[in-house]
């Protein structure tokens, strides 16, 4: 692992309790600062209020689904150039596509491993 993930504040958004646990202990462990957001709209109230670095969202959500809560991001001036992951346990082209559409940064297939999670945050945190 070669950039310093220290510091780094991380928001993870899905409405899976245990998602939420497991990203936030791995990215704990690893240094990170977590926010965590049980769905778009959560998410988008404490986005404002603490800045996050990079941001995790599940495709998967009621309410406001991942790709409006990216869009929604990147639509924003101020968060445009956050990095957001999407999260979805479908690996399909469609899905991949759809997040780029949307602005999504990347793609972790649910269940990732900390290896993939820790390393979709150096890919951006040298940037």
């Amino acid at each position: 692992m070669g950039a310093n993930l220290e510091n780094l504040k991380i928001m993870v958004i899905d409405d899976s309790k245990t998602i939420r646990r497991t990203a936030e202990t791995l990215l704990q462990k690893a240094g990170c600062e977590v926010v965590t957001a049980t769905d778009g709209f959560d998410a988008l109230a404490k986005i404002a209020d603490t800045r996050p670095d990079l941001i995790f969202v599940d495709i998967m959500m009621p309410r406001l689904d991942g790709y409006q809560t990216c869009a929604l991001i990147k639509n924003n001036s101020e968060f445009k150039s956050t990095p957001v992951i999407m999260l979805s346990s479908k690996d399909g082209l469609f899905d991949k596509a759809k997040g780029r559409i949307v602005g999504s940064d990347q793609y972790l297939t649910k269940p990732f491993s900390k290896t993939e999670l820790l390393g979709a945050i150096e890919e951006f945190a040298g940037k």
